[in-house]
C-alpha cells in the first residue's frame, strides 16, 4: 500500500506541475515497483489516465477552453486508432509493449530537454490562419489523430505530449485551449483502449487491479492539484529538464530490461517454439526471469 500512494503522489505531482507528460510514469511504476503484468499494467494505465484526464477536462469545459470541433476531428479518428492499437495488442507480447514504451519515454525526454517554439507561444495567441486554411488544418489533423490514438492503445500513455501540439500548429488553437481540448480527447481515447483492453484481458485470464486504479486515481487527481500550486512557485524550464532526464533514465531502464526478453520471444518464433499468431498471448503467459523484471520489481498483492 505504501508503494502504491507514494506512486499515486509522484505521478500526480508531475502531472500538476508539468502538464502533458506526467502520466507517462503510470505504466513504468505498476509494472517495476507494483510488480503488475506489462497488459494488466497498460489497461490499468488507460483507466488512471483517463479519470485524470476526464476530471481535468470538465474543468477546462466549465471555463470554455475546450475547442469541440477539434475534439470531432482530433478525437473521433483517435478513439479509432486507440481501439485498433488495443485490439492489436494481443498479437503483441508485453515485452515488445514495454520496449515501445521506453521508446517514447525517450522521445518524451527529448521533448521536455528541447522544449520546441509552440511551448513558448502566449496563452492569448489566437490562430492567425484564415478559416479555409483552418479546415484544412483540422483536416491534417485528422490522421495524426489516429496516429496517436494507436500509441495510446498499443503502449497505454495518454499522449499529451504530442496532442497539445498538433493542436497548436495544426489547428491554431492557443495553449489552454490545446491543454483543454487535449484532455478531452486523452479521455475518450484511454475509455475506449481500457474497454477493450478489458476484454483482451478476460480472454488472457488475467484482471485489473481496481484498488490500485482507485487509489491512483484519487490520490493523482489530489496530487495533481497540489503540483498546479508549487508550480507557480517553481521555475518551469528547470523543472521540466530535470524531468527530461529522469524519463531519460527510465527509458534506458525499461529498454534494457525488455530488450533481452524481446530478443528471446524472437528467437523462440524463429525456432518454431511458438507462432507468430501466438506470440502476443503465449509469450505474454510465459514467467520472467527476476533480472528482466527489474531491481525494484516487488509483490504488494498481500497487502
Amino acid at each position: 500500500m505504501f508503494y502504491t500512494i507514494v506512486g499515486a503522489s509522484l505521478i500526480g505531482l508531475s502531472l500538476g506541475l508539468l502538464g502533458a507528460g506526467g502520466s507517462i510514469l503510470t505504466v513504468p511504476v505498476l509494472t517495476y515497483v507494483l510488480g503488475h503484468d506489462s497488459k494488466a499494467a497498460i489497461a490499468e494505465s488507460l483507466a488512471i489516465v483517463g479519470g485524470i484526464a476526464a476530471s481535468g477536462a470538465m474543468l477546462y469545459a466549465k471555463s470554455g477552453l475546450v475547442d469541440w470541433r477539434s475534439v470531432v476531428f482530433f478525437g473521433l479518428p483517435g478513439m479509432a486508432g486507440t481501439y485498433l492499437g488495443a485490439w492489436s495488442a494481443k498479437y503483441v507480447s508485453g515485452g515488445v509493449q514495454l520496449s515501445l514504451f521506453a521508446v517514447v519515454m525517450l522521445a518524451a525526454a527529448w521533448m521536455m530537454a528541447s522544449p520546441p517554439r509552440w511551448l513558448s507561444e502566449d496563452d492569448e495567441h489566437v490562430d492567425s490562419q484564415s478559416p479555409s486554411d483552418g479546415r484544412k488544418s483540422i483536416w491534417t489533423v485528422a490522421p495524426q489523430g489516429m496516429a496517436v490514438g494507436v500509441l495510446t492503445g498499443l503502449v497505454g500513455v495518454g499522449g499529451g505530449f504530442l496532442i497539445v501540439p498538433a493542436l497548436v500548429l495544426l489547428a491554431g488553437l492557443s495553449m489552454r485551449v490545446a491543454v483543454g481540448t487535449s484532455l478531452v480527447v486523452i479521455a475518450l481515447n484511454a475509455g475506449t483502449g481500457f474497454i477493450k483492453y478489458f476484454d483482451v484481458l478476460q480472454h488472457t485470464g488475467q484482471a485489473i487491479d481496481w484498488r490500485a486504479v482507485g487509489i491512483f486515481l484519487a490520490i493523482g487527481i489530489a496530487g495533481s492539484v497540489v503540483g498546479k500550486r508549487i508550480g507557480t512557485r517553481v521555475d518551469q524550464q528547470t523543472l521540466r529538464k530535470a524531468f527530461a532526464v529522469f524519463l531519460l533514465a527510465m527509458g534506458v531502464f525499461v529498454l534494457s530490461r525488455e530488450a533481452p526478453v524481446v530478443w528471446h520471444e524472437w528467437q523462440a518464433t524463429k525456432s518454431g517454439v511458438w507462432t507468430s499468431e501466438e506470440w502476443g498471448e503465449e509469450a505474454a503467459m510465459v514467467p520472467r526471469p527476476p533480472a528482466f523484471r527489474g531491481a525494484l520489481a516487488f509483490n504488494f498483492q498481500g497487502e
